[in-house]
């Protein structure tokens, strides 16, 4: 790398994206654990959270897109959605685009219970964010984003 370029050397920038991936796993375990010790307030599980969080965000959805969506298998996202419907967190819709394959939506008490556990890491977050720029966000999520797309091609089923 020279003083005008910032762009590190092949071999410096592979070392360091290897840093990301040494940071990743931890960092997701410990979440992964916050969100456990916390899963009693709501009763979700950590893969449940991620289901209702993505019918949060983006409407109902299949079952294959929530697994596409989130790299785990359909199984994994089947059981998941079995329990959140234990629940009633979430429900099965008719798919006007397949008839086969029902729509997943939340419930009144599915947003509800959504909204509470990400009210509550977000109130995390604003405690461990405030000295990140957005510029320092916005090259986290370009870096990772990269990466994740580099790895597209993986199957989860």
């Amino acid at each position: 790398m020279s003083d005008t370029d910032p762009t590190p050397e092949p071999e410096a920038s592979t070392d360091r994206l290897s840093e990301v991936f040494d940071l990743v796993g931890p960092l997701y375990r410990r979440a992964y654990r916050k969100v456990e010790q916390d899963a009693p307030l709501e009763g979700l599980s950590v893969g449940v959270r991620a289901v209702l969080s993505m019918l949060r965000e983006h409407g109902p959805m299949t079952v294959p897109q929530l697994g596409r969506a989130q790299a785990l298998s359909r199984q994994f996202v089947q059981r998941m959605i079995n329990d959140a419907a234990a629940h009633g967190l979430v429900e099965s819709v008719p798919n006007p685009a397949h008839k086969r394959s029902s729509l997943i939506r939340l419930t009144a008490e599915g947003r509800a219970a959504i909204t509470a556990v990400l009210d509550r890491e977000r109130a995390v977050l604003r405690q461990i964010g405030g000295d990140l720029t957005d510029a320092d966000i916005t090259a986290c999520l370009r870096v990772l984003s990269r990466l994740l797309r580099h790895l597209d091609d993986i199957d989860m089923d």
